[in-house]
């Protein structure tokens, strides 16, 4: 038997291991089934030069508990091990620099260190009081058994083993024993080890897709494995809209399937995310740096082996390879929409509900997705569903929805059931008026009007609909100038939390009597303080800024003006401007109740009325 203490530089990396490790304990089984996978895929090379010989048997991965033993047992039938070749790798960490190490991360508790410094296998001291390796080598050389109880000391010795390969027994410590529970480990190996390339049993029962679909050619899939996949890892989810395959192999390695769901615009926090893989091996659902951050709503599966094991942010923030591939999926899913943008226009624009949310915060946070974007973009119009690119909506509406200035007008409503009759009044001049009602067109809208060269957004109800292209100074009125002051002087009314402005212009018959417009300006300043952000707080706490179109045409002001009850004209003026104000959702609190309460007192006078006349 041969003793000896594991040759590293200090005598506290076990302690060092535990704690630095122990806030993600789990992950000793996703390294150590990984070896499992390595010293199988090992001997499949062997074989096929040559070098191993003869039946390679079931190779598989068995993981067993012994409750009344307190452990844990992770067995492979690959390459295996001689005394030697245990010396090497187990006995000399693969860590030359522990001392340096230890003041480096000294009071880091989450610092992630496997993998990256050739710990994965010592992860198994997290949870374990003593480890045992029992293994037999495809070489003609006896089984070894190599033990180590935490600290440097360990004992090395030959042993009976009926076959290749390798047997890693873990004695669960007190504090781990949840890793002797079926379903925690299931957990973790479904977690960890679902699309591993070897089969991985549990129970007796194989618990993993060894040949998953990212891993195939996109020849070889049909749109139904595509879907079946999806469902494999989102069981629960709705068909996604489409999927991008990705397969490249310089200047760096990667594969995956991502998806673009269905979006809902009540959207929450995104649950099921774009899941990680080195090598089939899962690493992560956090892809942040590798994933541009417009795309992070997609789902599916990324596997690179350029990317490490030991995946943490600060790590892949300086590794080169990842703005590389963060580029390249920008370009790809560029590539995709465009391509059925181009080739199924139709069924693009049935999915644009969804798809545009991905499209418009590409273009608010990527210059180069900007470009490419601008050819796929699309507007909805709120009559039958047609749908413009810019140029397009240029050519169709330029002109009547020039302003002065030479710029495109874009007429837009945020809510199309709520600004109807703002919709309708634009219409009859004959604009064309789209949909921006997402959660981002606030913020879309104040981006590209910098970027989209001529062309300014105004919504629907930012003025009447004679000035909502350019302001029209006069209008013909059928009232008096003394009239007009008349009215206008009924209009100086006070609401509470709103400042008003009020003039007289003489719309058509058919207008409403009275029209409330908000600025498009402070709108939107208010729009965007509700969400939050930089510059929005101070206009968050102002007043909203409302204009009072007050139609002299409407036949209503000829009563309104020869009404002799004082009181009664003012209730009837009140309310002409409570509803324009309710048009625009404004009217709330004690300002609609007494809109309520007003209206109720003007029919009760008006039955009155009638009744004395009747009598």
């Amino acid at each position: 038997m041969q003793k000896g203490n594991i040759r590293v530089q200090t005598e506290n990396i076990f302690p060092i291991i535990k704690k630095f490790l122990y806030s993600e304990h789990d992950i000793f089984l996703r390294e150590l089934v990984s070896n499992a996978v390595d010293a199988t895929q090992k001997l499949k090379t062997l074989s096929s030069i040559g070098e191993a010989k003869g039946d390679l048997g079931d190779l598989r991965i068995d993981i067993k508990i012994d409750t009344d033993a307190k452990t844990l047992t992770i067995s492979d039938q690959g390459v295996g091990m001689t005394a030697e070749e245990v010396d090497k790798y187990l006995n000399q960490v693969a860590f030359s620099g522990a001392e340096e190490f230890l003041q480096k991360y000294k009071g880091q508790n989450e610092a992630n260190i496997i993998g990256h410094f050739g710990l994965g296998f010592y992860s198994s001291f997290m949870v374990s009081d003593k480890v045992e390796v029992i293994t037999k080598s495809y070489k003609d050389a006896p089984a070894v058994k190599w033990e180590c109880d935490g600290s440097p000391a360990f004992t090395l010795e030959e042993t009976e083993k009926a076959g290749r390969g390798t047997d890693i027994i873990l004695y669960i410590n007190e504090e781990s024993k949840e890793f002797l529970e079926t379903h925690r480990i299931r957990e973790i190996l479904e977690k960890f080890c679902k699309f591993l390339p070897v089969p991985v049993f549990f129970e007796e029962k194989q618990i993993n897709n060894t040949n998953p679909a990212w891993t195939r050619k996109p020849s070889e899939l049909t749109a139904e494995d595509y879907q079946d996949f999806y469902k494999e890892l989102y069981p629960y989810n709705e068909t996604p809209l489409f999927w991008i395959h990705l397969n490249v192999d310089y200047p760096f390695n990667l594969t995956g399937i991502l998806y673009f769901p269905k979006i809902k615009q009540s959207y929450e926090i995104q649950k099921d995310k774009i899941q990680l893989y080195s090598n089939q091996v899962f690493v992560t659902e956090e892809v942040k740096d590798i994933v541009p951050e417009f795309l992070m709503l997609l789902q599916g599966v990324i596997d690179s082996p350029d990317i490490p094991l030991n995946v943490s942010r600060s790590y892949l923030q300086g590794d080169p390879n990842v703005k590389k591939i963060n580029n390249h999926i920008t370009k790809k899913v560029a590539d995709k929409l465009e391509e059925i943008f181009n080739k199924e226009r139709k069924e693009f624009e049935e999915k644009w509900e969804h798809v545009g949310l991905f499209v418009k915060y590409g273009m608010m946070t990527d210059d180069k997705f900007f470009e490419r974007a601008n050819k796929f973009h699309l507007f909805e119009d709120t009559d039958g569903g047609k749908f413009y690119t810019l140029e397009e909506y240029r050519t169709a509406t330029e002109t009547l929805q020039k302003n002065k200035d030479g710029k495109l007008v874009v007429l837009y409503t945020t809510n199309p059931v709520q600004q109807d009759a703002y919709i309708q009044q634009a219409k009859a001049k004959g604009y064309t008026v789209v949909k921006m009602e997402t959660l981002i067109d606030a913020a879309f809208i104040n981006q590209v009007e910098h970027k989209w060269e001529n062309v300014a957004f105004s919504r629907v109800d930012a003025d009447i609909a004679d000035n909502l292209i350019d302001k029209q100074d006069t209008a013909d009125s059928v009232l008096s100038a003394d009239e007009v002051t008349a009215l206008k002087g009924l209009f100086n009314i006070q609401v509470q939390d709103i400042n008003l402005s009020v003039e007289v212009k003489g719309l058509s018959k058919e207008a409403p009597p009275v029209v409330a417009t908000r600025p498009e300006f402070m709108r939107r300043m208010k729009d965007m303080a509700g969400v939050g952000g930089p510059m929005t707080s101070f206009y968050a706490n102002m007043p909203d800024e409302v204009s009072l179109t007050v139609n002299g045409n409407h036949p209503i002001y000829q009563k309104v003006l020869s009404e002799t009850d004082e009181k009664q004209k003012e209730m009837i003026v009140h309310n002409l401007a409570d509803l324009a104000l309710l048009s625009q959702g404004l009217l709330k609190g004690n300002n609609l109740t007494n809109f309520i309460n007003r209206s109720v007192d003007l029919i009760g006078g008006e039955q009155k009325s009638r009744i004395i006349l009747e009598s």
